[in-house]
């Protein structure tokens, strides 16, 4: 096998078996940056041996193999022991008139490592970005280009924000532990940001050949359920699982034979899964009965609602559309949401006055370097027929998107303006 080959078999075992590897070493060492790092560390590993033995039989087992006997070395290490031993005595002399609940310790409701991994690295000292940004990287393996498209910020500004956050934890003395109680709530919209984030990864890929990721898809809805579970009275954890399912259901609508992307007006919605349609009704309809109709997943997943309510494209109520996404702008002073307002505004008022809103954002910070801007401009300059202005912007849009399919489609949509 040639070495491309090699590093590219390396790198896709990677991203599959990083999670999990975390999970594990953090289970053993009961410190998540320190389990972080000793899988980077073999992944180094295998980017220096694989290429000279050849892809293992069972590349996934090995990486657990090499990233244990790592844990190991390490906890066998004086060192090691003696930063346990400091820690120890810290938390006796900090509970020196307390005793500590054992039942407390023990009663670890959540059942998921992966869930369990996440409520840890949301540690309430960091901010909710730096929560949200550290998870993603540490526990779900997202790079730290994809999480800066998720933020819709620059890569080196997430970078540094997972830098200092590792710092802090560690600093800190961080353990694997299982919050409970307050402080589990306290954590609660972190780790709902996190498995959205997760989802969406899977939903539109930031990076690569492919425009879903299918598998990071259906491990934000296994993620999302087990959470509505373990707290079945808040609303926004039901909503976000309604959310997730009503965008699920259009995936075997949203590619063509060839993977290429087929937008939403566009889709055969014959192909849109009935079945998860129905689940995200349920899981919305429970979200409003807990009184949750304003949050920030419950507008979202009505918007959501309208869309699979339509049995075709003319059918749908974008004015409902529009209003909700006036609710959700003035809920999160998003200009992304404002973004996908002028795409619903432009549905019912007219193309023009979409743009009008569109030309409002151009110069708004955090959409610089957002491809999806200068998309939808295209698309409502097209719909005026100012055809070479929106070759224009299509081809900015394709510049800027670092998706290969979706790079591909804006291409397409650049040549056709010109024809």
């Amino acid at each position: 096998m040639a070495q491309g080959d090699v590093e590219r078999a390396i790198l896709a075992t990677w991203r599959i078996e990083q999670p999990r590897l975390i999970t594990s070493l953090a289970r053993m060492l009961r410190d998540v940056p320190l389990a972080e790092e000793l899988t980077q560390d073999v992944l180094v590993a295998a980017l220096e041996r694989w290429p000279q033995t050849g892809v293992p039989d069972r590349p996934g087992a090995w990486f657990m193999a090499a990233a244990r006997r790592r844990a190991l070395d390490h906890m066998r290490r004086a060192p090691m022991l003696e930063r346990r031993h400091a820690m120890v005595a810290a938390a006796l002399e900090a509970e020196q008139t307390t005793m500590p609940d054992f039942d407390t310790a023990l009663d670890d409701d959540i059942g998921d490592e992966m869930l369990r991994l996440i409520f840890t690295a949301c540690h309430p000292r960091l901010s909710t970005e730096a929560r949200v940004a550290l998870a993603l990287r540490m526990v779900c393996g997202l790079t730290t280009a994809e999480i800066a498209r998720a933020f819709v910020a620059a890569e080196a500004t997430i970078a540094q924000r997972i830098v200092r956050a590792k710092r802090l934890l560690s600093a800190s003395g961080l353990a694997y532990e299982t919050p409970q109680g307050d402080e589990r709530r306290l954590r609660l919209p972190a780790v709902l940001e996190v498995i959205y984030l997760i989802f969406n990864e899977g939903y539109t890929a930031a990076h690569g050949g492919d425009w879903l990721r299918p598998q990071l898809c259906d491990e934000g809805r296994r993620l999302g359920r087990i959470l509505a579970a373990l707290a079945p009275a808040e609303p926004e954890a039901h909503a976000l699982v309604a959310l997730m399912e009503f965008n699920a259901s259009r995936s075997a609508a949203r590619t063509g034979p060839d993977g290429e992307p087929i937008l939403l007006m566009d889709q055969d919605r014959r192909r849109w899964d009935a079945l998860q349609i129905r689940r995200g009704q349920d899981a919305l309809a429970r979200a409003w009965a807990l009184g949750g109709r304003g949050g920030v997943y419950a507008l979202q997943a009505a918007i959501a609602a309208c869309h699979a309510q339509a049995q075709e494209a003319a059918a749908t109520d974008w004015r409902s559309i529009a209003g909700l996404y006036a609710q959700l702008a003035r809920a999160t002073n998003s200009p992304v949401v404002e973004l996908n307002r002028a795409v619903a505004i432009a549905m019912v008022e007219g193309p023009a006055a979409g743009l009008q809103i569109v030309e409002a954002l151009a110069h708004a910070p955090a959409l610089a370097g957002y491809h999806l801007l200068p998309s939808v401009r295209g698309d409502l300059l097209q719909r005026l027929g100012h055809l070479a202005e929106a070759r224009e912007a299509f081809i900015a849009a394709a510049e800027l998107t670092k998706n290969e399919r979706e790079r591909v489609f804006l291409q397409r949509r650049a040549a056709a303006c010109r024809a």
